[in-house]
């Protein structure tokens, strides 16, 4: 039987790294890039951060060109922004993206769309970016603040990560995914914020780059570094009532095997989460069944 697109809400993993790209052999089963998740709801593509998993989700929409899309800035650190000049839709005159972010606060009065082409879209591109032929549409997002596009309902809470970071909200027809990554937990206390918008979510994909041990090693401790754990996510995950909790944003020099070994602890703690890997298609409608 055939989908309707206009009736789905997909969730699909392009990349699933966190701080640099790990190709090899060792992390092959789980995908080498840094982060891009693109949620297909209701027909549209909402693409969010453009990590060098940018690049190959931009191979699978050449095949279904002219598109349109949405696309959402958590934060420019270079393991978010890394796929852009890689991205061959931008390169296409007949394809349309509406570029959303938050310009960070040093950027004072710059638009996003300054921000994008003076800072994003780099001078020491490899790529000639000036050849960028796309409608781009630039959208400035004020953090904290909701905000609808068409029947989607977008949620924005500032992330504790160095320069800044944002999660997102995402929900339709009753339906909710929750993108955040990038954040460091609190030490006496829940994140407010990440609970908030977690609050009885279908799908929380959470930045759960270390573990506990791994985060407090008196040897070399994490803490501020801005990441958090996937412990973290579990103890979020039961506070906010959440259907299906996804691992996330794994370190770059997290095996395969690490990765299976820890998949074992983190479905011993929460039965219904799943770990982040490359070409990973979520229902959200389904989560958690």
């Amino acid at each position: 039987m055939e989908t309707n697109p206009s009736n789905e809400f997909l969730i699909q993993f392009w990349g699933v790294r966190g701080s640099i790209p790990s190709p090899g052999s060792d992390t092959v089963g789980y995908g080498g890039n840094t982060s891009c998740v693109d949620m297909r709801i209701g027909g549209k593509h909402l693409i969010f951060d453009g990590g060098t998993g940018l690049r190959v989700l931009g191979k699978s929409l050449l095949k279904q060109s002219p598109i349109e899309a949405y696309v959402f800035f958590t934060h420019y650190h270079w393991d978010h922004i890394q796929g852009i000049p890689f991205f061959f839709p931008y390169f296409s005159p007949q394809d349309r993206f509406h570029i959303h972010g938050q310009v960070p606060p040093e950027g004072e009065l710059m638009t996003m769309e300054r921000h994008f082409k003076e800072r994003v879209l780099h001078v020491n591109s490899p790529v000639p970016i000036a050849d960028i032929s796309a409608d781009l549409r630039f959208h400035d997002i004020v953090c904290g603040e909701a905000f609808q596009l068409d029947d989607i309902t977008i949620e924005t809470k500032p992330l504790n990560h160095p320069n800044g970071a944002m999660g997102y909200r995402v929900s339709w027809r009753g339906y909710t995914a929750v993108y955040c990554t990038d954040t460091e937990h609190l030490p006496d206390r829940l994140d407010e914020n990440v609970v908030h918008l977690a609050r009885d979510a279908d799908v929380f994909i959470y930045d759960a780059m270390y573990t506990d041990a791994e985060y407090h090693n008196p040897k070399s401790p994490k803490v501020g570094w801005g990441h958090s754990t996937w412990q973290e996510g579990v103890r979020v995950a039961e506070a906010a009532g959440v259907k299906q909790l996804v691992i996330f944003h794994h370190e770059p020099n997290h095996s395969d095997v690490f990765l299976d070994d820890l998949s074992h602890e983190v479905l011993a703690a929460s039965p219904t989460a799943v770990m982040a890997k490359e070409g990973l298609i979520l229902d959200v409608t389904q989560a958690g069944q």
